[in-house]
């Protein structure tokens, strides 16, 4: 029978390919390997394949614009359901295969945007702004600054990766990016997400840099391909499906249970001037757990979105997305 989460799982293996896209693929693979009878029955498998990789990842943003992308346009033509079958496999490894080629054209159309000397921050690790930098690093004198990206310390990743290129680079703190903002002259980020609004969900953590940058008067540059465009329309951090009611939640203090059973040792009394019991020790993956992954960004914050069909603005974003979905 066949497994849509462990044909996910086995196209993610390629580190080229995000999220969104390996959604897509593993959908093509669907079809490819079920036996409906009739495009209803093909569409409800289609949305149960949706269904069983979104219950099955921790952070299903990325999924679910890749399987709205390919369910939400059907192909309708008048051949019969085996043909059909067969067009969409077709186009759907045909957009897969295209998709590949979209950083390309993204790290082209930014580099124009930036300046030869330029300083820039960038937060956590996005693979279209690797691809970004290190093509402005071919063409022009560029130095980084990369925050940590804590928890998941991803910034490191792209710091190494960076400096092994030869590009001038230097990683902060999460909680420095104020402090070096005056020597940025602009943000570059990547993105999980760009929704409905022209807002950005990605690496938490981006949101205060953009309210940070807004204050300092430096444009905040987000990158995106068009296969992360999302229907989702999010007024608040915790209208993200991210969010659980896990995340942020209080840390209650862990009392020793009494035992009737258990007494002291003969001829030993409490000293009341004893220390108290040490309190437990909070680890980094109770602190990674306790806390999200992505956060919401406005549209307001953002200055452009860099995207294969062309640099938009937030505004822009919605409108496109609109047309796209039109029908």
């Amino acid at each position: 029978m066949f497994d849509i989460y462990q044909s996910f799982s086995r196209i993610l293996e390629n580190e080229e390919i995000a999220i969104p896209l390996a959604a897509i693929i593993a959908l093509t693979d669907l079809i490819e390997n079920s036996d409906a009878g009739t495009m209803f029955e093909l569409v409800n498998a289609l949305h149960e394949g949706e269904k069983s990789l979104k219950s099955r990842v921790s952070n299903s943003i990325g999924v679910s614009a890749g399987c709205e992308l390919f369910i939400d346009h059907p192909l309708v033509f008048s051949q019969n359901f085996t043909d059909l079958k067969r067009e969409l496999i077709r186009q759907g490894r045909k957009y897969a295969e295209e998709a590949l080629t979209y950083r390309s054209k993204i790290a082209e159309l930014a580099v124009g945007f930036i300046k030869d000397g330029s300083v820039i921050l960038t937060h956590s690790y996005s693979r279209v702004v690797m691809q970004t930098l290190l093509l402005a690093h071919q063409r022009k004198r560029i130095s980084v600054f990369v925050t940590e990206a804590r928890p998941r310390g991803l910034g490191l990743k792209t710091a190494e990766a960076l400096i092994a290129a030869g590009v001038p680079c230097s990683v902060i703190l999460d909680s420095a990016v104020a402090y070096v903002m005056d020597k940025v002259d602009f943000v570059l980020v990547g993105s999980e997400a760009v929704v409905e609004s022209g807002g950005l969900v990605n690496a938490v953590g981006s949101n205060q840099i953009a309210i940070i940058a807004r204050a300092a008067n430096k444009p905040f540059y987000a990158l995106a391909e068009s296969y992360k465009f999302h229907r989702l329309f999010p007024l608040s951090q915790y209208d993200l499906p991210s969010h659980n009611s896990k995340i942020l939640s209080f840390l209650r203090p862990v009392r020793p249970a009494r035992s009737a059973s258990v007494s002291r040792p003969p001829n030993t009394t409490t000293d009341p001037q004893s220390p108290p019991t040490a309190p437990a020790r909070i680890t980094q993956e109770q602190i990674s757990e306790n806390n999200p992954h992505v956060d919401y960004t406005r549209p307001d914050l953002i200055s452009l979105v860099f995207s294969d069909v062309g640099s938009l603005t937030p505004e822009g974003v919605s409108q496109y997305l609109v047309g796209m979905f039109a029908g």
